[in-house]
């Protein structure tokens, strides 16, 4: 095993090695400590069936980050954004982990934006929170590759489970004919002794992905159907996708088509369609259609239900358009 893996297990170790429980969290306020229990509501059935992405465990339903970044993705509504600012504040971001702990999320997907993963590591720190982390580096995709593996290399020692290519990054580097960068963003990753993803909106970076060969450990692919009020409409999918506002699964029937033929575990993402589709319709439509695992992007007061959703959908899979993948 490299330097760098032992660097990265040893500062792992030293973060979580702190009592205390995901389900008891005590907050400190100044010198004196407020106690704030994290219980599971009744029915809520807090387990989840796991899946296997490289080395690591994880929850078919993950934490989705947009909520605790405050990116709400709210279309024309303005507000949204300072509204979830306000109420996401880190306590109760600290306390939205824990209770997705406590319904048994083990895994939250993030983008790194600054101040995320501080923040992230004084949850395991003071509370000593078991959430695997798997976060995008927002760090520049371009020759030589410095910025990126810097990045990279920060992330992991700081504690991360998994990487993966930004799909906004991965987009334009398929588009603009530069699979040679996104091969090289994967190796990085896989070099550091983590799991190494492809995240995207554009169906084309998987198949440009399967058809060179790139060695990725994972998809994390946009995936909904288009059947709510603000979905597209026929003549606005001629368009190219990043013009359309409002959907982020150009073709899901294409979608689904691509991903049987794929042997690499997919996450799939936006699949309310950043909240205009409801769980239950949502989460049906992308575990029957072939994703292994999706991300939720949750309120702490959607938790529970959203987990009890799940499972239950779960349990009553007949058919799946794919095997899973993990």
């Amino acid at each position: 095993m490299s330097i760098r893996v032992n660097r990265r297990s040893f500062m792992k170790k030293s973060l979580i090695a702190s009592t205390g429980s995901a389900f008891a969290i005590d907050s400190a306020k100044g010198a004196g400590k407020e106690s704030l229990t994290i219980r599971v509501e009744p029915g809520s059935k807090a387990t989840l069936p796991q899946g296997k992405i490289g080395d690591l465990k994880v929850s078919r339903m993950l934490l989705g980050g947009n909520l605790l970044t405050h990116y709400t993705h709210s279309r024309d509504l303005q507000y949204v954004y300072n509204l979830t600012a306000n109420y996401n504040t880190e306590e109760k971001i600290h306390e939205t982990m824990a209770l997705a702990e406590a319904h048994g999320i083990n895994t939250l997907s993030i983008h790194n934006p600054p101040g995320i993963v501080p923040m992230l590591k004084r949850y395991r720190y003071r509370y000593g929170g078991k959430m695997q982390w798997i976060i995008c580096p927002t760090a520049p995709v371009e020759p030589g590759m410095k910025a990126y593996t810097e990045q990279v290399k920060d992330l992991i020692d700081n504690g991360t489970e998994a990487i993966y290519l930004w799909g906004v990054h991965s987009d334009r580097l398929i588009a603009e004919g530069k699979v040679d960068l996104v091969r090289q963003a994967v190796e990085i990753a896989k070099d550091h002794g983590v799991p190494s993803g492809v995240g995207a909106h554009d169906l084309r970076v998987v198949v440009a992905c399967e058809k060179n060969k790139i060695a990725n450990d994972f998809y994390i692919k946009t995936f909904h159907h288009h059947n709510y009020p603000t979905g597209p409409k026929p003549d606005e999918l001629k368009n190219p996708y990043q013009e359309i506002p409002g959907y982020w699964c150009k073709d899901p029937a294409e979608t689904i088509e691509v991903m049987k033929s794929v042997t690499k575990p997919w996450i799939a993402f936006k699949v309310m369609a950043a909240g205009a589709i409801p769980p239950k319709d949502a989460f049906r439509y992308v575990l029957e259609n072939g994703a292994d695992h999706m991300l939720a992007g949750m309120f702490d007061f959607e938790i529970a239900e959203d987990v009890k959703i799940f499972n239950e959908i779960v349990s009553g899979l007949k058919n799946r358009t794919r095997p899973w993948r993990s």
